[in-house]
C-alpha cells in the first residue's frame, strides 16, 4: 500500500486544493466527517478509490499493512480490495472520498 503526501510546493493544504488535485486525476470527490470511534469493518468497493485525510487520523488496513493517514495523506484503494478504516485519536476525521470516473 503506497502512502502519498500533499506536496507543500503545490500550496497550502485545503479541502479545495486537495479536491481539485484528485479531480485532475479523474476522480469525483466527496467530503465526509467521521466522529471519534468510527470503524468500517472489512469491506470492498466495486470502483477504484482514493481515501484522503484533511484532519484527524484514519487507520487504514489493507493487504496486511496498516497505515495511519494524517492531514494531507492519501492512499489508493483498488476495486475489490478488502480493507478496513478506523478513526484513531480523539478528533474526528475529515476525509475526502474520491471515486474514479468512468
Amino acid at each position: 500500500m503506497a502512502l502519498h503526501h500533499w506536496d507543500p510546493a503545490d500550496g497550502p493544504l485545503s479541502r479545495k486544493a486537495l479536491s481539485e488535485y484528485l479531480e485532475s486525476l479523474g476522480f469525483t470527490v466527496h467530503c465526509y466527517t467521521y466522529p471519534e470511534g468510527t470503524y468500517f469493518g472489512p469491506h470492498t468497493h466495486d470502483v477504484d478509490k482514493i481515501d484522503a485525510v484533511l484532519e484527524g487520523e484514519f487507520l487504514i488496513t489493507m493487504a496486511g499493512q496498516k497505515i495511519v493517514l494524517r492531514a494531507g495523506d492519501y492512499v489508493d484503494v483498488p476495486r475489490g480490495t478488502v480493507h478496513t478504516a478506523e478513526v484513531v485519536g480523539l478528533k474526528p476525521v475529515v476525509s475526502l472520498d474520491a471515486i474514479k470516473r468512468g
